[in-house]
């Protein structure tokens, strides 16, 4: 007998494939060993420039940031969304690059927000989350040293993603002016919902066809007003390459300004490791759009 075809989910993929595409331990066979790195160099960061402030930005007990305050006054402010496939991750463990900020002369905020298994499946509400945390750094801003008119974002992979939709938010709704945030570093995202959506990440994220739509950054271009850069690992998995480079495209046929960045060697974790290096893509970029010199790195 014939065996049957294979059919394809979405674009050349199967569903196993679709499935691999959106798995990082299937192309990151060291993701556990990256991860924990990264929890400890927090822990290492902390000991040598001290604890963070910590704020509440909403009523819910997980809806507060750390503020690690660089000494210089009316300093940007850097607000970083973590990552963990939308359900995994906390603030404490992604504090490793704060203290290559404050030493640059920026102020460093890493926001706590639920994960999608908290929130039985709901994105908006954690999309929500992440603007009103964001919101909260810019009209606070001068309370830790802040100057709100230099205020940007960045992210990785789900956290990326999450700041993708922040950059097509009106922020007037939330009382700030529309160009509150003045760019963003987005890592490894997803930033069109529809891949995800077929693929076994349903199985614990409730995407309906408005949660596709509004959550989809790239069916928003027009709302978008801060410059972007986009990064990706080499080593990444198809989709989330083609997803950065897709949505890079699509930006720059809009007209707005867009960087890329190909991390060569890097995969999805290893990436993400770089923002605590001023040297690496990811560090080398976020200074940047900060207009932060590397010249400006002192020992505290």
């Amino acid at each position: 007998m014939r065996a049957h075809a294979v059919s394809n989910v979405f674009l050349d993929y199967d569903q196993k494939a679709l499935d691999d595409a959106y798995d990082q331990a299937v192309y990151a066979p060291n993701r556990d060993q990256v991860l924990a790195r990264l929890a400890y160099a927090s822990e290492l960061v902390r000991k040598r420039i001290g604890a963070p402030e910590r704020y509440r930005y909403g009523d819910a007990e997980i809806e507060g940031l750390d503020v690690y305050r660089t000494k210089k006054a009316g300093a940007p402010i850097n607000v970083f969304i973590h990552g963990g496939a939308w359900r995994a991750g906390l603030a404490r463990d992604y504090g490793f690059p704060a203290e290559m900020m404050v030493n640059a002369g920026a102020n460093f905020v890493a926001l706590d927000f639920n994960n999608v298994l908290e929130t039985g499946g709901d994105l908006m509400k954690m999309a929500e989350q992440v603007r009103r945390g964001i919101a909260w750094a810019w009209k606070n801003a001068t309370s830790f040293g802040g100057d709100p008119d230099r205020l940007y974002v960045s992210g990785t992979s789900s956290g990326a993603h999450l700041g993708g939709v922040a950059a097509t938010t009106d922020w007037t709704q939330y009382g700030l002016p529309r160009d509150a945030v003045k760019g963003y570093a987005l890592c490894s995202g997803m930033y069109d919902l529809r891949g995800p959506r077929l693929s076994k990440r349903s199985s614990y994220v409730k995407f309906t066809d408005e949660v596709e739509q509004a959550l989809s950054p790239q069916r928003h271009l027009a709302a978008i007003r801060a410059p972007i850069v986009l990064l990706y690992g080499s080593l990444e998995t198809p989709e989330f390459q083609r997803q950065s480079r897709d949505f890079a495209d699509a930006l720059t046929r809009a007209g707005k300004a867009v960087e890329m960045i190909r991390a060569e060697g890097c995969n999805h974790f290893e990436i993400a490791e770089t923002l605590g290096n001023p040297y690496g893509p990811m560090g080398r970029a976020v200074l940047a759009q900060m207009k932060l010199a590397f010249a400006d790195l002192h020992r505290p």
